[in-house]
């Protein structure tokens, strides 16, 4: 507790660290008080069935990340999700396609392009879900006696508060990464899965406490598996391979350089969390779908893969999980630039001879840790569907590894990073008394 106390005491020295905290708690806050303003003309006693139908599945999912938004029909319903849709495609087209694979080498330039065609891509995306939101409210709001206000315009002006209101999202989220602690995007999901866990957990201590014999023994047994979940997940986000690195002796003048061994730590988990978030986007792609068909059977297959705890969702969750964990490790670690890095500073790994083998070897490193990480990854993303299956509440289930405890250790741990290395650049004590906290790599940090 005393080291608590000082540590405290420490960033609170530190100005610069003092003001970018300030600066984020101050955006979480106008991004909460955001998420309970509800549309215009749209009564909000009568979203009970809409809040029932965000009680689980896919829905629920979005909802979590929305921080309840999408439940409370707020002008911040449809989230950052559409931004990082947009992303996905992006990043996507820079390798299929030359143009922005040029963009891509320009640097600096070639980035803020590439900036720009996302947000033009997730203004398309939101014009496209907007009016999706609305039917579904509509339906909703139907069951629970009351509807939306008809007419064209109201239509209209809706739409155009849900575009405003995901791209003032967005906007938040990169003022966070620029004046706040960083990693703005992922910091808005995280707050808004956090939000979600008290209600989560008194609902299920609630459920427990009303079962006949053992309730709330079993609920302790939870909060015990959920710890190990959280210490499973984070070993997966910071767990390396080592590879060392022998650098030759150089003479120059009176002084030697090299002559010493290095090693490279190489992620078993390099993409981080962004996988589980490819994937979770590309999820939600048929709940955009259902929103659009008449047809009774593609809105029973679209059916299928907006229940979580279906099989086939699960299957196809996980196989994407994999299959992004393999693209993002690829975009974002570059062996043959390693292997050059290496040669240029006279480094080599020992029995290794330096360039296009080094690339080789490491590349093959990189695959033979890849496949576990991601086999792994994606065991723990589709653990919420096993914990509904042993009865434990929906909203509950869903911190049981999956999207939602995967983000929020990732970032967590990003986020406490970010704070002693202002404290360890200031000469002052980390957050721990042994050893450097370890977050995410770089690359899982894109947003």
């Amino acid at each position: 507790m005393k080291k608590l106390i000082e540590t405290i005491k420490n960033i609170w020295k530190i100005e610069d660290l003092r003001t970018r905290l300030l600066t984020t708690i101050l955006l979480v806050l106008i991004y909460r008080f955001g998420s309970f303003i509800v549309l215009p003309g749209i009564d909000p006693t009568a979203l009970t069935a809409l809040k029932a139908q965000t009680s689980g599945g896919l829905l629920g999912l979005l909802n979590m990340f929305s921080g309840g938004a999408f439940a409370n029909a707020s002008v911040f319903a449809l989230g950052i999700m559409p931004y990082i849709s947009a992303s996905i495609v992006i990043q996507l087209l820079t390798i299929a396609v030359p143009y922005f694979q040029k963009m891509q080498r320009e640097g600096e330039s070639g980035r803020r392009k590439m900036n720009q065609f996302t947000r033009y891509l997730t203004v398309l995306i939101l014009i496209l879900q907007g009016p999706t939101y609305l039917i579904n409210l509509s339906v909703q709001l139907a069951q629970a006696g009351s509807a939306l206000p008809s007419g064209f315009w109201f239509s209209l002006t809706s739409t155009i508060i849900l575009c405003g209101g995901s791209m003032f999202v967005m906007w938040l989220g990169e003022r966070i990464t620029d004046k706040g602690i960083g990693n703005g995007i992922s910091f808005i999901i995280m707050i808004g899965i956090i939000s979600r866990f008290p209600g989560a957990v008194i609902k299920e201590f609630a459920s427990r406490l009303g079962d006949a014999g053992g309730g709330l023994v079993m609920f302790l047994l939870e909060i015990v598996f959920l710890l190990l979940v959280i210490g499973v997940s984070i070993m997966l986000v910071q767990g390396t391979r080592k590879i060392p690195v022998q650098y030759a002796k150089r003479v120059v003048g009176n002084k030697q350089y090299g002559g010493v061994r290095q090693y490279i730590p190489l992620k078993i988990n390099a993409a981080g969390v962004m996988p589980i978030i490819f994937a979770q986007a590309i999820m939600f792609i048929p709940l955009t779908l259902a929103g659009f068909s008449q047809s009774e059977s593609l809105n029973s297959f679209v059916g299928v893969f907006m229940n979580s705890n279906s099989f086939w969702y699960n299957f196809v969750f996980g196989l994407l999980i994999i299959a992004f964990t393999y693209f993002y490790t690829a975009i974002t670690i570059n062996p043959t630039q390693m292997a050059d890095d290496m040669k240029r500073n006279n480094g080599f790994i020992p029995g290794v001879k330096p360039g296009k083998r080094t690339a080789e070897y490491l590349d093959e490193i990189m695959s033979r840790i890849t496949l576990p990480g991601s086999i792994f990854l994606a065991i723990v993303a589709i653990m919420p569907a096993f914990a509904s299956l042993l009865g434990i509440n929906q909203e509950f289930a869903q911190f049981f590894g999956g999207t939602s405890l995967l983000i929020l250790v990732g970032v967590v741990l990003d986020t406490l990073q970010q704070v002693e290395s202002h404290l360890l650049m200031r000469h002052y004590d980390g957050l721990l008394k042994t050893g450097k906290i370890k977050g995410r790599s770089s690359g899982a940090s894109a947003y």
